[in-house]
């Protein structure tokens, strides 16, 4: 991931076609080192290759992928048990958290 995010921070900057020393550059100057055959892997992989264009079908290709929402599937397939259990989770933090204002000789509002 570095070394493509150096690439595009290159392209950002205004370097039309990076090369391996300016890759190598970027993740050097940042303390890392480099390994050669994964900047030579992603410039042959790129070469001749739109960036844009290759953002966009990625990009495409992400939004069929399905994110988020299991907790929320958890519940409901569990015939509402978890949605209890988080409640009482709550209260038992709540009361933790009111206790240890106590420890220090004074509470919040008083």
């Amino acid at each position: 991931m570095r070394y493509i995010a150096a690439y595009l921070l290159l392209k950002i900057a205004g370097n039309d076609s990076p090369t391996a020393a300016d890759i190598t550059k970027v993740i050097k100057s940042v303390g890392i080192e480099v390994d050669k055959e994964r900047v030579s892997s992603l410039l042959s992989e790129l070469d001749g290759k739109d960036v844009n264009a290759l953002i966009a079908e990625g990009s495409g290709k992400l939004a069929s992928v399905p994110s988020g929402g299991g907790a929320v599937a958890a519940a409901s397939t569990s015939g509402g048990g978890a949605a209890p259990a988080a409640a009482e989770a709550k209260e038992e933090e709540k009361e933790e958290k009111e206790e240890s204002d106590d420890d220090m000789g004074f509470g919040l509002f008083d």
